[in-house]
């Protein structure tokens, strides 16, 4: 199941999501979500595209944290496995993307 998601997840960074991080309209949430940051970089007629793309990735990071939880006896670790996966994220992000800071503020990596 955590594969499949992943999967998910990756085919739709590279078809969608990557872009829209080069172009600085989206960055890594501290919670380990994705949010879209400037949506006037994106093209008005991509907008509701991207929105959708964001919710269902952000619906599939929710399901592996959980899953990621479960699946070592441990519900209750989903707040920490979050916590460890948005470092994960922000840590692999590329020179120019953006990511928020455990404060709420916004850093060009």
């Amino acid at each position: 199941e955590i594969q499949a998601i992943q999967q998910r997840m990756a085919d739709r960074f590279d078809a969608s999501l990557r872009a829209q991080f080069d172009a600085g309209a989206l960055g890594f949430g501290s919670d380990g979500m994705l949010v879209v940051r400037d949506a006037a970089a994106v093209p008005l007629r991509e907008r509701s595209a991207l929105n959708q793309a964001v919710a269902d990735d952000n619906r599939d990071r929710k399901a592996v944290y959980r899953e990621i939880a479960v699946a070592n006896g441990h519900p209750e670790w989903e707040q920490q496995i979050r916590e460890t996966f948005a470092k994960q994220w922000i840590a692999s992000a590329k020179a120019g993307w953006w990511y928020q800071t455990s404060a709420g503020d916004w850093k060009q990596k």
